[in-house]
């Protein structure tokens, strides 16, 4: 089976100026290591270091009623403990989801740049 993808980005690479392509090739996927990276670029790279600090304080908070609840044999400090590690382990699970949202988001951003990149190249061919 033949891989239609490749043959389109070449096709694509042909109308573009050299300019247009190297544009076009910083566009290409990325795995998801590039994508996590990428989530500390940009205007908004503050609310990610402050959303994985507290990622990393509600985890610990998460730990500490973990540590708490097998260590006493009071049912009623059993349930507290075991609410607070909840709704910590809750909230680490709330801002991992808003990474990856993030992520998601820039990724379709960038397949929205590299559809108008190609309306570009084609309109300029058409005009002329």
């Amino acid at each position: 089976m033949k891989n239609y993808n490749n043959d389109i980005d070449k096709l694509i690479k042909d109308t573009l100026t050299q300019e247009e392509a190297k544009f076009y090739d910083e566009l290409d996927e990325q795995n998801v290591f590039q994508m996590v990276g990428g989530l500390f670029q940009g205007k908004n790279k503050w609310i990610m270091y402050l959303m994985n600090l507290m990622n990393l304080i509600f985890f610990a908070l998460f730990i500490y009623c973990a540590i708490n609840f097998f260590n006493t044999d009071i049912t009623n400090e059993m349930i507290k403990w075991g609410i607070g590690g909840f709704v910590f382990l809750l909230a680490v699970s709330m801002l991992k989801i808003f990474a990856w949202m993030q992520m998601d988001k820039n990724a379709i951003i960038r397949e929205l740049k590299r559809l108008e990149l190609q309306v570009s190249s084609l309109s300029g061919r058409i005009s002329n």
